[in-house]
């Protein structure tokens, strides 16, 4: 059936939800221009960005929070950084009891966070499939390691002082205690080698407490080296190989510096190519064998790569790594773990976005709210550092979506199964929770079996609701079983009808606000319909990711051009900056045309 016209009110109020949120997007990034983000400086300004993400988050996801009240655990994170438990709508959130234990989860932030350089901890920041995508800087060396000790034992001796002097005089101490070694740590007497046992350990146990088996290391270098002293390590050269049970990925991908050169170069990544000669690039590229197949790619090449060939295949390789696990989660860092780290986990949580895995009810401009105010701002980028210097890699990461939305960036498995048996079959939600006899035989427990159930006919059967159990609901047609954070646990979110509309970014339509309450009423992910709609859940052709990558990129480039701009350091032949400034305009609505070149 086709869908009615707007009526000139609707796409008047659709009109003004879209200005608005591109509004957003520009107070966004003229105060991430002119701040960086700190957890024990946060303006009113700042507090309705973290009010913002959490929103944003909550759309999709039962969350907990790790608290970081003032900077306490990490000074450059959010302060109130998310844990995503399991992906549910707000229909089923609280139907389900988590099994995550929070408590532990934050009295291991606190007791690993010395293990890495500036305290940058690892961080889950993207749930896919179940499985923790995380952040983080590279591992501490020796000297941050023993100042940042000796730091928080003459601190923690001090508070305890405090503390002593206050309960003589009756009065409550609200001193917290050291977040750092615990008190009862004798290893920095004992030797470099106890003492990094015990506080890589504890970053070892966290990485285990994620699920995190691979680790992508972004760095060129093996130890970061200043005045020459290793300043920080890395898992790859650990000479204890206490991450040997983890596979480790070399990746070396050149730091913010070097995007000063795409600046100069009017920001054209084409034919740029870092210069590997360099005496501070020691890191080799290294790839276990198992992730060399299936990517057509000539890994002994990476050295002759420009800058758009490596960021397009680095970006494949940790898509196929969340994908050739189904249990295990991915670390991503470099040194710092604000400028390479972000890049790439901004692109990840695109992507997947763009294939309907991740935060599929957000639109593009909620979604790149999202990852600029959290990937970016709240994870402590130092844009007006970078900005000042001409090292723009923030830009590039949003301008790099156009080399991303071909289906060989898809996340979604083309290859799917068909079982003829499952065709036109109908059972009930109590067949399923009960495991009665389903076409294949008697299925008494989670095993293979109900796995192939769900994988192959969830998509082809119908769900009566004759049962009577509280699982029980009204909803017929497909459904999908969403993996969580536990896997205890199973949730299942319903799918898009196959004939749902694709709206392209820049057309009219209903407003927002009555599909927001659609989906409140029928309980399943929903469809923006706004001028930034998206198609829903499950939404992976070729077309669809290519419309939701433009439009997120056309909102990026007109907020970007309000406010920082782009700045030539020489008149361009090539007319690159005509070219970027022409999307400019479209963006704004200053041209007629769509297209984005």
């Amino acid at each position: 059936m086709m869908a009615a016209s707007p009526s000139p009110s609707g796409s008047l109020n659709a009109s003004g939800i879209s200005s608005k949120r591109s509004e957003e997007i520009a107070d966004l990034i003229d105060l991430f221009s002119r701040t960086q983000y700190r957890a024990k400086e946060v303006t009113p300004r700042v507090e309705k960005i973290e009010k913002r993400c959490l929103e944003l988050f909550g759309r999709d996801y039962k969350y907990s929070v790790i608290y970081n009240t003032n900077g306490e655990v990490c000074g450059h994170y959010p302060r109130q950084i998310v844990f995503l438990e399991y992906e549910s709508t707000d229909h089923h959130k609280y139907r389900f009891e988590s099994t995550v234990q929070i408590g532990k989860l934050q009295d291991l932030v606190n007791r690993s966070k010395m293990a890495r350089c500036r305290g940058r901890f690892v961080c889950p920041v993207i749930l896919y499939c179940g499985k923790h995508i995380c952040r983080s800087s590279t591992l501490a060396g020796w000297g941050e390691l023993y100042g940042r000790t000796g730091y928080n034992y003459i601190f923690s001796v001090h508070d305890r002082t405090k503390k002593q002097q206050k309960s003589r005089g009756g009065a409550d101490d609200t001193v917290g205690e050291s977040a750092g070694v615990p008190e009862d740590d004798g290893a920095g007497r004992n030797g470099d080698t106890q003492l990094f046992d015990k506080v890589r350990g504890l970053d070892i146990k966290l990485l285990r407490y994620l699920s995190v088996r691979y680790i992508c290391d972004l760095m060129v270098e093996n130890k970061k080296v200043k005045f020459g002293l290793n300043v920080t390590s890395s898992e790859k050269v650990d000479k204890a190989q206490r991450y040997a049970d983890f596979t480790l990925l070399s990746v070396p991908y050149p730091g913010c510096e070097f995007f000063k050169d795409y600046k100069d170069r009017d920001y054209t990544a084409e034919g740029l190519v870092f210069n590997w000669n360099q005496d501070f690039v020691d890191a080799p590229l290294t790839i276990p064998p198992p992730f060399t197949k299936n990517l057509n790619i000539d890994w002994s090449e990476y050295q002759s790569w420009d800058l758009v060939q490596q960021t397009q295949n680095y970006l494949k390789l940790l898509i196929h790594i969340i994908n050739s696990d189904d249990e295990s989660g991915l670390l991503v860092h470099c040194i710092s773990g604000w400028d390479r780290t972000p890049l790439f986990v901004s692109l990840l949580r695109l992507s997947l976005w763009a294939d309907g895995a991740v935060h599929a009810s957000l639109e593009p401009a909620e979604i790149l709210y999202l990852t600029i105010a959290y990937d970016w701002f709240l994870f402590g980028h130092m844009l007006p550092d970078r900005l000042s210097k001409g090292e723009e890699i923030f830009f590039f990461c949003f301008n790099f979506l156009k080399h991303i939305v071909s289906e060989n960036f898809s996340s979604v498995k083309r290859q799917r199964r068909k079982n003829s048996q499952f065709k036109d079959c109908q059972f009930t939600v109590e067949d399923l929770c009960l495991m009665k006899p389903i076409h294949r035989g008697s299925v008494t427990s989670l095993s293979s079996d109900f796995s192939l159930i769900t994988e192959d006919a969830v998509a082809a059967c119908s769900f009566s609701s004759e049962a009577t159990d509280p699982l029980s609901c009204s909803l017929q047609g497909p459904w999908r079983k969403a993996r969580t954070s536990s896997p205890q646990m199973v949730v299942w979110n319903k799918a898009p009808p196959t004939e749902e509309r694709l709206l392209h970014p820049l057309t009219d339509a209903k407003s927002s606000s009555s599909s927001s309450s659609n989906q409140s009423e029928q309980g399943f992910s929903r469809t923006g319909s706004s001028p930034l709609a998206v198609p829903g859940r499950g939404a992976s052709g070729p077309l669809e990711r290519q419309v939701r990558l433009e439009a997120v990129r056309e909102v990026f480039l007109a907020a970007y051009s309000s406010t920082v701009g782009l700045k030539s350091s020489a008149p361009s032949p090539s007319g690159a900056i005509s070219g970027l400034l022409e999307q400019f305009a479209r963006g704004v609505g200053l041209r007629g045309t769509n297209s984005i070149v």
